[in-house]
């Protein structure tokens, strides 16, 4: 079984957003991993020209990423499209580290009336995780990969190096037995 992997930047700011602004999709990061085989087999990068808001100072400092750069990218609707076409996102189970991705995708499309790209098999791997590791309390991507005795590969909160290191942490999951979607 195929499952997708995600993981989203979106505009971010120190504080509150100007006036007008609103958190918006810059860069999804898609890692499609492979249960039975226990490979993670490719990874996805789609940048997202924001339509509501513009890359900080503050944003660029924690993802890298600048505006010039996600103006290059696609509009959210055709990133949505592309989920669906290239990626089976309909079809295919995902997850992602938390909630935040889903409600964030929830969001914008509400705002946006772009098509919601993905399934209703969502998994949030930090619970699965939490629960796994008998923790009382939710860690972050980059912790549980130190919990876990795995690396950071690539840049933390850069959303196609995330979804590749949760990927990793969905497959040592199901090396435990502990992924719910195997």
């Amino acid at each position: 079984m195929e499952l997708n992997v995600v993981d989203v930047e979106a505009t971010c700011w120190d504080g509150q957003p100007p006036p007008g602004s609103v958190s918006e999709i810059i860069e999804i990061g898609l890692t499609v991993v492979d249960l039975r085989t226990r490979e993670r087999r490719s990874r996805h990068r789609i940048l997202v020209r924001p339509a509501r808001s513009t890359v900080s100072a503050f944003c660029t400092d924690l993802t890298g990423l600048t505006q010039a750069e996600v103006e290059t990218g696609v509009g959210f609707a055709e990133a949505c499209r592309t989920l669906a076409a290239e990626h089976a996102a309909r079809s295919r189970p995902w997850a992602s580290w938390g909630d935040y991705d889903r409600h964030q995708f929830t969001r914008q499309c509400a705002a946006t009336g772009a098509a919601y790209p993905f399934s209703r098999r969502h998994a949030n791997a930090k619970a699965v995780f939490t629960e796994a590791h008998g923790l009382r309390k939710r860690p972050g991507m980059a912790a549980a990969l130190r919990i876990a005795g795995l690396p950071l590969e690539g840049r933390h909160h850069r959303g196609e190096d995330d979804a590749w290191n949760i990927a990793a942490l969905v497959l040592s999951l199901a090396d435990q037995d502990a992924w719910p979607m195997t």
